[in-house]
């Protein structure tokens, strides 16, 4: 009990690593947190210090994730059906700190990032198959956070499709960290039903359209 505890708090401390936050705050002497939406997530580092910066931050995001799942799958292996229940826990640890981390206040990403890395370690097809959704709805409707949405939704129905090896706990798990990542992608949707969201690379200021939502923390931060 007490070597999960501690692989559980780990796995949390690892996700909660805010690297967005970090790469802007060393590179650019900038808060992310006051630009666009305020997240500290890949899509809004692009905003305050560019794309490589954004790719960095997505790259340091999913290998958290990925570092957390292996840790504990290192504790305790997989077994016939798969994924141990540690593992399981790891990952959905890991996301929970990634957006809820201790460092800020509990204030974190939407987590994305890092449930695509926690997706690979424990089901690689599954995870390459989401990820095959975001880029063709994203293509196709220039809106991240729809193809966001669309692919933490096909996560269960992929595991079920796709994975042999699958348990009632690997399910829950994926599950548990699919709706965590479109429950902190709300105000998104309401602008998607609004017609209020940014698209990729339109020239409109993303960091207007997300001060017009009043759960933006930029807006919080700017008054």
């Amino acid at each position: 009990m007490i070597l999960w505890l501690l692989t559980l708090a780990s796995a949390y401390l690892l996700g909660s690593i805010p690297f967005g936050y970090l790469l802007v705050r060393v590179l650019r002497k900038e808060d992310v947190r006051a630009v666009g939406s305020g997240n500290i997530g890949a899509t809004n580092v692009a905003r305050a210090g560019g794309t490589s910066l954004g790719l960095l931050t997505l790259l340091c995001d999913a290998l958290k994730g990925y570092c957390s799942v292996l840790l504990a799958t290192h504790i305790a292996p997989p077994t016939a059906q798969g994924p141990s229940t540690l593992a399981i826990a790891a990952a959905v640890a890991s996301v929970a700190g990634h957006i809820f981390p201790v460092w800020l206040r509990f204030r974190g990403g939407k987590g994305i990032a890092t449930a695509l890395g926690v997706f690979l370690a424990l089901t690689p097809m599954v995870a390459l198959a989401a990820t095959g959704v975001f880029a063709i709805v994203v293509a196709i409707t220039r809106f991240v956070s729809l193809g966001s949405v669309l692919a933490a939704f096909s996560i269960p129905l992929f595991a079920l499709l796709l994975q042999h090896q699958r348990s009632t706990a690997l399910l829950v798990g994926l599950s548990a960290i699919a709706m965590l990542t479109v429950i902190k992608h709300q105000a998104n949707i309401r602008r998607l039903l609004s017609g209020r969201e940014n698209r990729l690379g339109s020239k409109k200021s993303a960091a207007a359209s997300d001060a017009e939502d009043t759960d933006s923390p930029a807006k919080r931060a700017n008054p």
